[in-house]
């Protein structure tokens, strides 16, 4: 992951929802067409990505810190970054969460197996961000 651009392109009326290391952070901020709370994923090297509510984009925050990093432009626009077939089934499961028209059952159907099992693989994805953060701020990288 990069380490350039690392301060979040907050504008008027915007406010970062959450700092991390590496540069990434997530900014919440009203949108002007609707009047609704939207927050925008932040990181270097990588395409700002908006959510309608925070769980799905911290979940994002999650999934780009166990996968290490990866970048989403040039996928298309049902399209998977390679980096996240690879990293495994749970992060991927973690990462189509994060896709608009898609759901815990969605993704539980299209593994073939139950929501609890993929509520599981989420947690994975979560516990090993949280220590990909907690080891890269132990090393005094910010």
């Amino acid at each position: 992951m990069s380490q350039t651009n690392t301060q979040p392109s907050v504008k008027q009326d915007e406010s970062v929802f959450t700092e991390y290391v590496l540069g990434v952070h997530i900014v919440e901020y009203v949108d002007d067409n609707d009047e609704t709370v939207q927050y925008r994923f932040e990181a270097p090297d990588h395409k700002d990505v908006v959510f309608e509510d925070s769980e799905t984009a911290l979940l994002y925050a999650d999934v780009y810190f166990d996968a290490n990093g990866f970048v989403e432009s040039g996928t298309g626009e049902r399209g998977v970054p390679p980096e996240l077939v690879q990293a495994g089934k749970d992060t991927l499961a973690a990462y189509l969460l994060t896709q608009a028209g898609t759901d815990i059952s969605w993704i539980a159907s299209f593994y073939g197996t139950k929501p609890d099992k993929i509520e599981q693989y989420i947690s994975w994805v979560q516990q090993r961000a949280e220590e990909v953060r907690q080891k890269v701020a132990e090393h005094g990288v910010e």
